[in-house]
Formats: structure tokens, C-alpha cells, sequence
């Protein structure tokens, strides 16, 4: 059964935060100056460290052990987490003269600016996400402890392409319009609808591993899979829906600066 106190520490996962955060600590701090950074950037500081402290939660804590091994509803609870909050903060915490080593460099920036654009993203994020619920990779990714890693980061990495243009603090790789963020969100939602009826209206176990997982909870496996499709609908649309609110009272903001007159612009 579950071990509630096994958290863990596997040299891959607690290395690459450490690291993250100590690179982090180092432009943020001493290198600041000669990168062009202002004042410290206390409030992106707490954003970025406490997307990479919830990231360890998610992947590191009993949550993992439950979500791989019993119920298919908590691992789709971890990936709503990676996609969604992990992702946004992280992203959102990193200030725009700190990103620029990446997005200001003359051989890398073409490339971006192309992976970036709202199609691709959509396009990368989508394919990620339905590729790794396919039943064979799925069930191979809770078998395999390395494919499992390079599931969560596939998800995360998608996850930043795809919050990129709504959130990126970068001025050589910017993000879209408002006017242009409510029409990209809304077809990013859009296109994840097949995958969640897939889940929550499929009659059939498509996981083995939960088929003849013990039971944690008065669930069958198929009662399972729905909660698990279900709350993947919830989870993108409250996340949706918030950034649709929040991209629109932004451009209704503009729009009243700019005397009435919104733009519709997309990066080209």
C-alpha cells in the first residue's frame, strides 16, 4: 500500500532544482549588473522559486507513489500542475533582461520566434499532451521510471511553449496582444476537448496498470478514468477561463487608453 512518508530524492529530480534555483540566485544576484538587471526582482523571485518548490511537491511527494501505482485521477491531478500553475510561474518568474541570454542570442532568436508563434505552440502542447495519453505510451510511462521523467518534462516543456505567448516577459520573443491571447486561448481549449471526452467517455479501461491496481478509494477502475477526465475538463477550463477574463479586461484596459481603438495584432 501507499507509503505515506516515502518523498523522493532521486539524484535527477533534486539536482535539476537545486541547480535551477542556483543559476537563478546567481543572475538574480551577483550577476545582475552586468546583465542589465535593475533592481532586484523580488516579486518574479518568489513566482519562479515557488513554481520550482510546487514542482517538487507534485513529482516528488506521496502524490507521485499514489498517482502511479493506484489512481489514474491523481496522475492527471500532477499533469494539471505541471501544465497549468508550475509552468505559468515559472515562466512569469523569469524578468526579461535574464531571459534575454537565451531570446537575445542572434543564431537561437529566429528559431524562437518561430516555435513560439501561437500556431506551433498550440500545435507542440496539443500533440504532447494526446501522444502521452495514447494507452501503449501511457502505460509504458508507469512501467518505466525514465520514460515516466521524460513524460512530466515533456508536459512542462510543452506547457512553457504553450503559455509563452500570453505570459512571456521577453522583448525580443514578446508575447501577443490581448485581443490576439483571447483568440489563441480559446482555440488552445478548444483543440483539448477530444482528449478529455476521450477520457471521461471511453467504456473501456484504457490503462492497465489502474485496472488491477488495489483500490485506494470506493472507485471502480472505469469510475476512475472518468473523475481523472472529468477533472482534466475542470482544470483547463478554470485555467482558461482565468486567462480569457483576465486577457480581456487587459485589452478592454488598452482599448480605453488607445481612445477606443483595440488591436487584433498576432506576432508574426
Amino acid at each position: 500500500m501507499v507509503d505515506w512518508t516515502h518523498w523522493h530524492n532521486e539524484r535527477y529530480l533534486v539536482a535539476g532544482l537545486i541547480l535551477a534555483g542556483w543559476l537563478y540566485a546567481l543572475l538574480a544576484g551577483p550577476w545582475r549588473a552586468n546583465l542589465g538587471g535593475g533592481a532586484y526582482p523580488t516579486t518574479r523571485a518568489i513566482r519562479f522559486y515557488a513554481g520550482l518548490l510546487l514542482f517538487y511537491l507534485t513529482v516528488g511527494s506521496p502524490l507521485d507513489q499514489i498517482g502511479e501505482r493506484y489512481l489514474f485521477w491523481v496522475h492527471m491531478v500532477q499533469h494539471l500542475l505541471l501544465v497549468y500553475p508550475i509552468a505559468l510561474l515559472v515562466l512569469t518568474g523569469i524578468p526579461p533582461w535574464m531571459i534575454r541570454i537565451v531570446t537575445g542570442h542572434p543564431a537561437i532568436q529566429p528559431f524562437l520566434r518561430r516555435i513560439t508563434h501561437p500556431v506551433p505552440a498550440t500545435l507542440i502542447y496539443i500533440a504532447v499532451l494526446s501522444a502521452w495519453h495514447l494507452p501503449g505510451l501511457y502505460d509504458l510511462a508507469l512501467r518505466d521510471k525514465t520514460v515516466h521523467i521524460v513524460q512530466h518534462l515533456s508536459f512542462f516543456f510543452s506547457a512553457i511553449l504553450m503559455w509563452w505567448p500570453i505570459a512571456s516577459s521577453s522583448t525580443e520573443v514578446p508575447r501577443i496582444s490581448y485581443a490576439g491571447q483571447i483568440i489563441y486561448i480559446f482555440f488552445v481549449g478548444l483543440l483539448q476537448i477530444p482528449l478529455s471526452a476521450f477520457l471521461t467517455f471511453s467504456k473501456e479501461i484504457l490503462y492497465p496498470t489502474y485496472a488491477y491496481a488495489p483500490r485506494l478509494m470506493e472507485l471502480t477502475p472505469l469510475e476512475d478514468q472518468v473523475l481523472g477526465g472529468i477533472l482534466m475538463t475542470i482544470g483547463t477550463m478554470i485555467a482558461k477561463l482565468s486567462i480569457l477574463t483576465w486577457a480581456f479586461y487587459r485589452w478592454y484596459q488598452t482599448s480605453e487608453l488607445d481612445h477606443g481603438k483595440p488591436s487584433f495584432s498576432v506576432r508574426d
